[in-house]
């Protein structure tokens, strides 16, 4: 007929590719892959198997088939423990502090390098707060304890200036143990940190600054409508993934600088696995505490992840 529409011919599925026919044809990358996997299995899944202990009154000359099988016991004496309820308190505060301003720390430190024009200072910059990364956790809180120490730098700048009339006891106070951990672990993570955030932010379109501009964004309006949106996914991605790691405060700096004054805020549950699994040679209950907190960092993970696929963010699973 004339002027009708040429019919349209029908758009037929894309048929979906089996699994094994893509992995047959991606067999080189899964080749590459071997030895990783195989690594991941035997140092992260296949020691699983020792968390029998952590229903057995665990007798290392017994072994874990032969030992006494005590059920849920080993939990229900976790959970009647002040201190262990304390490491629990501890980790999550001590873990929120470093996941919340250690990421602020980071995306700042990345957006200031990304607004400055003089690459040697830059680069500078850059080199100078990546350093610390690489110094052992012996060296840093070595550091530390000389800085806050009584008559160390901290202080004696405080007295100097009329801040303070006498010497506060930095590494005695237990109410300040969770801010000093804090500080020392943004001091020492913060450039290595924001090296994903100053690649994303390289990643951005430039055209989208200069659109900005042109409509009058000053810089500041820049960074919150163009950099803050350009790297949106890869916070979202790092966020689940630290999130996985809140029950990991961390074990050398508080096992370093803790003492007898600040033990109440600065055991955590690597702290306790120690105390209880090598010193007190308990080891179903240092293993029923390692077990908790994996179980706890696998429901957050999870529910991280859940939720960002909720509202529409990219998700790590």
């Amino acid at each position: 007929m004339i002027g009708a529409s040429p019919q349209k011919a029908p758009i037929q599925a894309r048929k979906k590719k089996g699994f094994f026919k893509t992995l047959w044809e991606q067999k080189q990358l899964m080749l590459m892959s071997v030895p990783m996997l195989l690594y991941v299995f035997l140092f992260n899944y296949f020691p699983m198997w020792g968390w029998i202990a952590a229903f057995e009154k665990y007798n290392p000359k017994l072994g874990p088939f032969k030992s006494k099988w005590v059920g849920f016991d080993n939990f229900k004496w976790l959970f009647n423990r002040a201190d262990f309820l304390e490491s629990i308190r501890n980790t999550l505060a001590m873990s929120l502090i470093n996941l919340v301003f250690g990421t602020l720390a980071a995306i700042l430190l990345a957006i200031l390098l990304n607004e400055v024009r003089t690459r040697a200072f830059k680069r500078t910059v850059q080199t100078v707060t990546y350093l610390p990364h690489f110094l052992s956790m012996v060296i840093v809180v070595g550091m530390a304890q000389n800085i806050f120490a009584s008559t160390g730098t901290v202080n004696n700048l405080l007295l100097k200036t009329g801040l303070i009339d006498t010497p506060i006891f930095w590494l005695g106070e237990k109410k300040l143990f969770w801010g000093l951990v804090g500080v020392i672990n943004i001091w020492k993570e913060v450039g290595w940190n924001s090296i994903i955030y100053i690649s994303t932010m390289t990643s951005i379109d430039p055209t989208l600054y200069e659109a900005a501009s042109i409509d009058g964004a000053g810089r500041f309006r820049r960074i919150l409508h163009v950099t803050l949106p350009g790297i949106k996914s890869t916070f979202v991605v790092l966020l689940i993934m630290n999130i996985g790691h809140l029950m990991e405060a961390g074990f050398e700096i508080q096992y370093l600088m803790g003492n007898s004054q600040v033990l109440e805020y600065s055991q955590t549950i690597d702290v306790f696995v120690l105390k209880y699994g090598i010193s007190s040679n308990e080891y179903g209950i240092a293993t029923a505490a390692g077990m908790f907190k994996s179980i706890v960092a696998i429901i957050l993970l999870f529910s991280a992840n859940f939720i960002a696929k909720k509202l529409d963010e990219d998700t790590l699973i």
